[in-house]
Formats: C-alpha cells, sequence, structure tokens
C-alpha cells in the first residue's frame, strides 16, 4: 500500500473481472438478495473487450444461473450440429470415428458463441438486477483490513509516468472495500497471483499448466460455410514438439473461428507457436476452407490447463477467486466457461448466506466444498489424466490411455489413480543446446500472417506515456542469461511481438520491451525460465479490444 490518500466506497462485494465467472457471481447476488450492493471492476474499455470471442459453450452454467436466457436474448443462437475430430499429418488427416469417444466429449446441446457477446448480455443482466459495472478501471493494488483480511482493492488509477512518478494528470483513483472480494480475472491474474501466493493457497497441490490459445475470425466463401460445425485436429505440425491442437469453429453470417493452442511445457525452446499456428492453416484441409476468405480478428490468451489437481485454495480471508483464476478448464472438452459461471454462482451463495449471518473478511469455505464436490469438480475429476498422460507419455498415450481413463472416470473410478504434473511449463524449458533450431515459412500475406500485422487486428492500444505493465525482476537476465542458454525464448513465445533482442554493431545486445503490442495473453508471465517478467495490469481501458462480434 502506497500513502497515497484516496477515497473509498463500501460495497458488500467486490468483483474484479466482468468475465463469465464475475458476472454470474454479480448477477447470482442480486438474486439471492436485491438489497445487496455489488460492483464489478473491469479493466477493458467495455465489457467483452478483453473476452478472446469464439467458444462452443456448455449451456450448463447459464441454465443453472438464468434459465429463461433464450427468452431473455442471450446470444446462443447457433447450435452444433456436428463433431468432425481429425488426426492431420503434414499432406493429409485421418477421421478419428464419435462412437470411441467418451460421452462428456459430445457436442450435442452445446452452442458456437462469441463469448465477448455473452458477456455483454450478461452485463445487461446484471445492471438490469442493480448491480454496478465499471469499465476501464483496472484495479492495481489489494487493501488490507486490520487482521490482514482482504477488505478491497484500488481502482482507477491513472496519470502516472513512464518511471513511476505521479505526473500532471495523475489521479489516484478509489478504494473500493467489501465484505468480501472476489477476484475473476481470468488466467494468471495479477491480483490473484499475489494472493496465491501472500497466503501460499497452491501449498499441497500440483502446479499449475498452461497452454497458449491463438484465434483468428475468419469470413469464407459462403459454399464453404456449414454453420454449427466443429472440428479438432491433433498432430501436424506440432508433432512430437510440443502438446496442443486447433479448433475450427462455423458460426453465423460466413464467420470462422480458427484457433490454435500450444501446451505451454514444450522443452525446445527455439519452438514458436505463432509461427506454428500460422504453418497450420497451410495444410491442405484448412487452406481450401480459408482460400477467396479474409482474416477479420486475431487474438492471444492463455489457458489454464493443469485441471483437478492443480487448483489452488480458493479462499483467503476476505477473498475468493473464481473461474480461470483458479483453473477450472475441462483439457479435452477445450471448456470451461460453464465452471466459471458455475463458480461465480457457488462463491455468490457462500458469500449471501455469509453476510446474512453478519459475517466479513473471514473465509468463505462453503464455496470451496462447493466447488471441489459439486459439479465443476465431478466434471474435471473425470479428465484429471488427460493432460499429464499427454506431458509425460505423448499423445497417442493421451488418445488412447487417457480415454480409457475418462471412460472408467465416467462409470465412477480410475485405475490411475490422479497423476501429477512435476514440473512448472517455465522448468520444462531445456537448454537451447540441447535442441535443433526449427525453420518456419516466411507467412504469405493472404492464409498465414507476422505478428505484428496481426496485431492490428486485436485492436490493442496502450497509452504509452505510462509505465510499462511488463516488468523484469532483474534487468540483465535477458541478455545474460536466456539468450545464451536459451536462446532467447521470449522473442518467440509471445504471439504479439512484444520482446525482442536488437544487435548493433559496436554495440552491445539490448533487450526491448514494445509493452503496446501486448495482447495480455500473459505467455511470458508463464513461460519465461527464469520466472523474471512480470505482468501487471496496465491502466484502465488500455490492450486488445475485440470486436463485438
Amino acid at each position: 500500500m502506497t500513502d497515497t490518500q484516496r477515497e473509498a466506497m463500501e460495497y458488500d462485494v467486490v468483483i474484479v473481472g466482468a468475465g463469465p465467472a464475475g458476472l454470474s457471481a454479480a448477477i447470482r447476488l442480486k438474486q439471492l438478495n436485491a438489497d445487496c450492493n455489488v460492483v464489478v471492476l473491469e479493466k477493458g474499455s467495455e465489457v467483452g473487450a478483453h473476452i478472446l470471442s469464439g467458444a462452443v459453450l456448455d449451456p450448463s452454467g447459464l441454465n443453472a444461473l438464468i434459465p429463461d436466457w433464450k427468452a431473455k436474448g442471450a446470444p446462443l443462437n447457433v447450435p452444433v450440429k456436428d463433431d468432425n475430430f481429425y488426426m492431420l499429418g503434414e499432406a493429409g488427416q485421418l477421421r478419428i470415428p464419435n462412437w470411441p469417444m467418451p460421452p462428456l466429449m459430445n457436442n450435442h446441446g452445446n452452442y458456437i458463441v462469441s463469448m465477448g457477446n455473452v458477456c455483454r448480455w450478461m452485463a445487461e443482466q446484471a445492471e438490469e438486477l442493480g448491480v454496478e459495472i465499471f469499465p476501464g478501471m483496472s484495479c492495481s493494488e489489494l487493501v488490507y483490513g486490520e487482521n490482514g483480511e482482504v477488505k478491497g482493492v484500488v481502482a482507477g488509477e491513472f496519470g502516472k509516468n513512464p518511471d513511476g512518478t505521479q505526473g500532471d494528470s495523475y489521479e489516484p483513483g478509489m478504494e473500493l472495500h467489501g465484505k468480501y472480494v472476489f477476484l475473476s480475472e481470468g488466467v494468471r491474474g495479477s491480483l490473484s497471483k499475489q494472493i496465491i501466493e501472500k497466503y501460499s493457497l497452491s501449498d499441497g497441490h500440483e502446479p499449475q499448466k498452461y497452454g497458449l490459445g491463438m484465434k483468428e475470425i475468419w469470413e469464407i466463401d459462403p459454399d464453404k460455410h456449414k454453420e454449427g460445425s466443429v472440428t479438432h485436429t491433433m498432430g501436424w505440425p506440432l508433432g512430437s514438439n510440443a502438446g496442443g491442437g486447433s479448433f475450427i469453429y462455423h458460426l453465423e453470417n460466413n464467420q470462422v473461428y480458427v484457433g490454435f493452442v500450444v501446451h505451454l511445457n514444450y522443452k525446445n525452446p527455439h519452438l514458436f507457436p505463432y509461427m506454428e499456428f500460422q504453418r497450420f492453416k497451410h495444410h491442405p484441409m484448412v487452406a481450401d476452407l480459408l482460400e477467396g476468405g479474409k482474416r477479420v480478428a486475431y487474438g492471444a490468451r492463455a489457458i489454464s490447463e493443469g485441471g483437478y489437481q492443480s487448483m489452488p485454495k480458493m479462499v483467503a480471508p476476505g477473498v475468493a477467486l473464481l473461474g480461470c483464476s483458479v483453473g477450472m478448464v475441462n483439457v479435452p472438452r477445450i471448456k470451461g466457461n460453464h465452471n466459471a459461471m458455475l463458480s461465480g454462482m457457488a462463491a455468490a451463495e457462500a458469500a449471501s448466506a455469509a453476510i446474512s449471518a453478519e459475517r466479513s473478511g473471514d473465509e468463505l469455505n462453503d464455496y470451496e466444498t462447493a466447488v471441489r464436490e459439486g459439479a465443476i469438480g465431478r466434471d474435471l475429476k473425470k479428465v484429471r489424466n488427460v493432460k499429464p498422460l499427454w506431458s509425460k507419455s505423448g499423445l497417442t498415450a493421451s488418445l488412447t490411455l487417457g480415454g480409457f481413463d475418462m471412460w472408467t472416470n465416467t462409470l465412477g473410478f480410475s485405475l490411475l489413480g490422479t497423476m501429477g504434473h512435476g514440473k512448472t511449463d517455465a522448468e520444462a524449458t531445456e537448454e537451447a543446446a540441447k535442441h535443433q533450431p526449427i525453420d518456419y515459412p516466411k507467412p504469405d500475406g493472404k492464409l498465414s500472417f507476422d505478428r505484428l500485422t496481426n496485431v492490428a487486428f486485436s485492436f490493442t492500444n496502450h497509452e504509452e506515456s505510462q509505465p510499462a505493465h511488463l516488468t523484469l525482476k532483474d534487468a540483465s537476465v535477458p541478455v545474460e542469461i536466456n539468450l545464451p542458454k536459451y536462446a532467447g525464448p521470449s522473442a518467440r513465445y509471445c504471439p504479439a511481438g512484444v520482446y525482442e533482442f536488437v544487435e548493433e554493431a559496436g554495440k552491445d545486445t539490448r533487450f526491448v520491451i514494445n509493452f503496446q503490442n501486448c495482447v495480455h495473453c500473459k505467455t511470458c508471465d508463464i513461460k519465461d525460465p527464469a520466472q523474471n517478467i512480470v505482468w501487471t495490469t496496465p491502466q484502465g481501458g488500455d490492450g486488445p479490444n475485440y470486436p463485438n462480434m
């Protein structure tokens, strides 16, 4: 906490992040008690601006929260009509039949959606109930009470100089206090990371694992468009270099979501996830679909993949972690929004009961119990071994033994128990000398694009006069350690071209951070082998502005 004097506003519950978890919590709190005073703080310029749209949504969370969502106009307009799974080779593909798949892999009853638009609609529902929502309000600090409990956040601080000092137009922001604070910042949120460390919430749990998800929205030839079609692929181009795969979802208006996920536990520091994505689009099956179309948007985001065994303790005095702040993605299904909604509801129910009992600032243990023993825990426990099997034994083991384990878990048991993950993704990175560099084809500007061109299609903007929100613990590490030992992996693992090593004749190599390019994926905070890069929230409204599609 600084010595800056700020005004304070009092609420029953303060929620950080207007994603599916935070908005579900806000709505549920007002459903339970119309007099509950709730505020939601969103760092994006508007609700949905930082939501990387394009998902297949399991509506179970929304069904529980707003059963009449269809009558209220929720933007779930494209039901899944068919599921396709392919194993790709460089020049062809093999269709994997649906019948051996465990029932949980079936997308029947799910919807292809823009999660940005779903969140915009949820915000409207929340505001109709009396929830206060403030977009463009980054939360830069936690506020602690006399007994060490979290009692609020600092939001809306603007006008700092690049060196961190207060500029002429400095605005100190406000302290927003609550009986409870919910952190629903998404993957690797800066405040959530502080809470997990301060209260040792990861002790006794496996390390969290992550993937990097990159996505483009394309408008394609109407003759090739199949509204409601869902396709997932594995194999080429990643092969044995990394785990991961792709998804292609046909939504409305001849638009297609084309996405690619690279698991961040890859060993070879020469791997270039963004270029793997660009190369993927040149596969004959994908190239034929996209030929004659145009890319209209791009974005990237880290995905929590550790699952059941990696979820940290979710509560500390006065605070609860929701959704992807905990890590509730079902990896084989590539779905987590339904669990995020259910977690928001569970936190709201625990907080509402506590407030009714005139409690505040304590641990909402009923929330933790509801998550681990309820629908979320059951969903994640069935698939808990797929990720560690993939990481330790490769794709084939994941498909065969992992598929078998999902089937037995559907019946209520597992012969494998609960497998561990072991290393963090940063620790998994090996020295460059142990691996061969990878030669990537140059983007052609039609199907594949260079990073900076694509970043323009994320509509990212950062005010350059503010302090960089990407900082180094030790400024010497990138050039003196990461470059000679790991071949400077930050220049490749970032999907937005934020980091570069600049070499000029007669001068020492410089490490440059182009924070203006940042799309807030958090990959650098996760994958840096020295754990030397720290992602913090920039001032409110900055970052990507994903389109309203």
